[in-house]
């Protein structure tokens, strides 16, 4: 039996992909800070990459007070939801599909970023204590985040749905759900920052709570075969510290694995083998990433895919500057490395003026 590769075509119970190279989510920051509209060339930067086997945007928040800094777009207004439809219209047009990311940053803003100065809301009190959070005023402390009500708990999971449903009237082809890097979802997850004593917290099953309602709620809104799920087990970006990470998401995939959600998407960092562990216990689609200091080559992308350790693998940071990476993959081209200086804010320069490869002449 031939192994896949990158470039071999997927079909899986709810997605149909023309090659296993998706677009990782990426923050950007070029959206309208005060009204969270996408940004106008938007639409241009992703319909330029719609040769991904599938696109998962940046993240989007479901609330504004899950808005991690400046110029994150949202998907909350009528004005944001018509800004994201002439984002879906020109990926399909370009042929590409595409989801949205639904991203509640919990503890990781700060009233700088908040309207009102409001306080971060998290599962607990815990501030972070040796990172800075970047805001409209540059780089500054963290404030300690005030703890989430049950009812205010409940009222996050209802965002997250009513999110979901705004992005398929804005035309997307389903949703990735952001339960990974230290937002909120994973604080509600690790022991660390999960200090509760009600339905979320206290013991594991406890802390699996919001997370499970989150997806569920998501899946009864626009179906599961519409949703994704995005992890990191045992990563410890953003002062996270999973004293169980096996345990934990062992028991979290168990439990979602029999609702028929679109994909998994596993990002692997720390000592925990996550793809490997993680596998065997997901019978749909599963989509791998390393987070890493560096690039994930497209050589680490091809082992896992081909070891069938994962579906499809994701790449971040080379999609910024190889708006056609997949062609580029296929034929060798040089890959560019994008510019760190440009990768947050500003326009055209460093988001849409990166050019696809030479097309080889006869």
């Amino acid at each position: 039996m031939t192994r896949p590769t990158l470039l071999t075509p997927y079909e899986g119970p709810h997605l149909a992909l023309p090659n296993r190279v998706v677009m990782a989510p990426m923050t950007r920051g070029r959206a309208d800070d005060a009204t969270g509209v996408p940004h106008p060339l938007t639409a241009v930067y992703y319909a330029q990459r719609a040769a991904a086997g599938l696109i998962v945007t940046e993240g989007l928040w479901p609330h504004v007070l899950g808005k991690g800094g400046p110029g994150i777009p949202g998907l909350v207004s009528d004005a944001q939801v018509a800004g994201w439809r002439e984002v879906t219209e020109a990926v399909h047009a370009a042929g590409g599909r595409i989801f949205a990311q639904l991203w509640h940053v919990g503890r990781m803003t700060h009233p700088l970023n908040l309207p009102g100065r409001a306080t971060p809301l998290a599962p607990s009190a815990v501030r972070i204590e040796g990172e800075p959070i970047y805001t409209s005023r540059g780089d500054v402390e963290h404030v300690t985040p005030r703890a989430m009500t049950t009812a205010e708990a409940e009222a996050a999971v209802a965002d997250f749905a009513a999110a979901a449903r705004n992005a398929i009237r804005a035309g997307f082809d389903g949703v990735e759900v952001h339960g990974a890097n230290g937002y909120l979802i994973q604080q509600f997850l690790a022991e660390n920052t999960n200090r509760r004593t009600d339905r979320y917290g206290g013991s594991r099953n406890g802390r699996l709570r919001f997370a499970l309602d989150a997806v569920e709620a998501v899946a009864a809104e626009v179906g599961a075969g519409r949703v994704g799920l995005r992890i990191s087990p045992h990563n410890p970006e953003n002062e996270i510290a999973e004293e169980d990470p096996q345990g934990t998401y062992r028991t979290l995939v168990d439990t979602l694995d029999p609702l028929g959600l679109a994909y998994l998407h596993v990002i692997e960092r720390g000592a925990y083998g996550a793809l490997a562990d993680l596998r065997p216990r997901w019978s749909g689609t599963l989509i791998g990433n390393f987070n890493g200091p560096d690039p994930t080559t497209q050589k680490s992308g091809e082992v896992v895919v081909a070891a069938g350790l994962a579906d499809a693998f994701s790449f971040g940071r080379y999609f910024i500057a190889n708006p056609d990476l997949p062609h580029r993959f296929a034929t060798g081209a040089p890959l560019a490395r994008p510019i760190e200086s440009l990768i947050y804010g500003g326009g055209a320069e460093g988001y849409t003026d990166y050019p696809a490869a030479p097309v080889p002449t006869a």
